[in-house]
């Protein structure tokens, strides 16, 4: 599917799409594709379905605009960050332990028994990006859904989530070792390796969903323009507001909204330890359930503030920039002749 340029040419400069009004609830859908059969209809006396998907990428700011559309009056999104239920993950060995998930759809519409009626629903996975059988699993669900999708620099993602495996304990070795790795491992999966090149291949990832849902139920954004200035941008926020129909001017301040996942290290070798120690994952999700918010709960309000302290990020490896640079360039020429739009933003770094 190719987008017209008309879909583009009267967006704002914060945004590259817009949308329809937001509307009335799906009705109950007969079947969701694809495998695995764990995926099962809710009663009809279940919680609906979510009304709209921050999908990803991974590491671009999803936390942040999941967090700041939490306070919305008008919002209702669950304490759980990252329930995963639609790409259904298998993780494997220590990739059990990183994050949590939901793969049952009891325990997954549970998260949302507490929305109010007139409030919309959504959560937040940044798995469903990557995630192929995804978009046709969540447009069973609800046709009418919206996607919110924010790309950043292919490279400063990658980067950025390598640092953050270091710090918490999951990586040990140089970042260009470590990508070279990690992408001759096979097979690949969301829960199988940590993907640090895969998830910053948009244009096939974006395409999946401009063909399942089509451009007025896709909202794009680019972490640039979303984090630039003191906490989040206003302009980007508000129309991430009129995309999903809700009023923009009950949206909290956005001016030093918290800026989640910045670069952090840990005060003392110990708490980096404690956090990649498998024993303290599983001790807490014992404590921290998915109704109080698992994994994102003991990250926010526990290991962040009182275990790392911000500092400046080191320097990428030149040669680990050159060498993603000849990975992303093909595939960011082929988003933006998807989109027609160029992107230097998915260039910053370069």
């Amino acid at each position: 599917m190719t987008v017209r340029s008309s879909a583009l040419s009267n967006a704002p400069e914060n945004a590259l799409m817009g949308a329809a009004a937001i509307p009335a609830a799906a009705d109950t859908v007969e079947s969701l594709p694809s495998d695995p059969e764990s995926i099962t209809l809710p009663r009809s006396d279940s919680p609906r379905w979510p009304d709209f998907f921050i999908v990803g990428a991974q590491n671009s700011a999803t936390t942040s605009l999941f967090a700041y559309l939490q306070k919305h009056p008008r919002i209702f999104m669950p304490a759980m960050k990252e329930p995963h239920y639609f790409s259904q993950l298998t993780p494997i060995g220590e990739m059990r332990y990183p994050s949590t998930h939901v793969s049952n759809t009891r325990g997954y519409l549970k998260l949302f028994a507490k929305a109010p009626a007139d409030r919309l629903s959504g959560e937040a996975s940044s798995s469903y990006l990557w995630d192929t059988e995804t978009p046709s699993r969540l447009h069973a669900a609800n046709r009418d859904a919206k996607i919110i999708i924010i790309l950043r620099d292919p490279i400063a993602r990658a980067y950025s989530q390598y640092l953050k495996d270091f710090r918490e304990g999951w990586q040990e070795l140089p970042f260009h070792e470590t990508l070279r790795r990690d992408f001759a491992t096979e097979p690949k999966g969301y829960g199988l390796t940590r993907l640090y090149v895969e998830l910053g291949l948009y244009h096939q990832q974006v395409r999946r969903y401009l063909e399942t849902f089509g451009p007025e139920q896709v909202k794009i954004i680019l972490f640039k323009r979303l984090t630039s200035g003191a906490g989040l941008n206003r302009a980007v926020l508000e129309d991430v507001a009129e995309f999903l129909r809700i009023d923009p001017a009950q949206l909290p301040p956005a001016v030093n909204a918290q800026i989640e996942n910045g670069f952090a290290v840990p005060r003392w070798n110990w708490a980096r330890k404690a956090a990649g120690s498998r024993v303290v994952r599983c001790l807490g999700r014992v404590l921290f359930p998915p109704r109080l918010g698992s994994t994102y709960t003991i990250k926010r309000f526990i290991y962040e503030p009182f275990l790392t302290r911000r500092a400046t990020p080191p320097q990428i490896d030149p040669e680990a920039k050159e060498w993603l640079k000849s990975i992303f360039e093909p595939d960011l020429t082929a988003l933006e002749g998807l989109l027609h739009q160029r992107l230097p933003e998915l260039r910053a770094s370069w």
